[in-house]
């Protein structure tokens, strides 16, 4: 039997929160949940050192305040204030170890990747991660400091 890629997800999202300390993050507008835990696993320290060429292991524990169909992440590289478009390998928090639709009430632990590819430059920036709900309403927003670097 083959598992199936959420049992897989969900597996490397437990071995990551063994591995991963609570981050000291901003919210930075969650309106529709509250968030328990943000992991970024590895990042012992922060800033963050994100090392060109490796994945890191996003794991978000929140709580629902409504119910929704669907949720999408957006991430963002934020520079000078300004808010860079980050692409990530799955926007759709329904196939990132959500169960939808997303029920008021109820607990979820988000699981996503943050690829950092070896052309992007060595800098310093702050992550701005979002979870929109279907009505493009903050089920939460965080933020964390960041170094890129070789």
């Amino acid at each position: 039997m083959v598992p199936s890629p959420l049992a897989l997800l969900l597996a490397l999202g437990a071995a990551a929160t063994a591995l991963a300390e609570p981050l000291h993050f901003f919210d930075c507008g969650s309106i529709d949940g509250s968030i328990q835990e943000v992991n970024v696993s590895p990042c012992p320290t922060q800033p963050c050192l994100l090392h060109k060429g490796t994945s890191y292991s996003i794991n978000v524990t929140f709580a629902s305040k409504i119910e929704s169909q669907g949720s999408k992440a957006r991430v963002y590289g934020e520079m000078l204030h300004v808010d860079i478009p980050f692409p990530i390998p799955e926007p759709d928090g329904c196939k990132s170890g959500i169960q939808c639709p997303i029920q008021k009430g109820h607990s979820y632990s988000y699981l996503n990747k943050l690829p950092v590819k070896s052309e992007y430059p060595s800098i310093k920036l702050i992550v701005k991660w979002e979870l929109v709900d279907d009505q493009d309403q903050m089920l939460f927003c965080w933020k964390i400091p960041v170094q890129i670097t070789s």
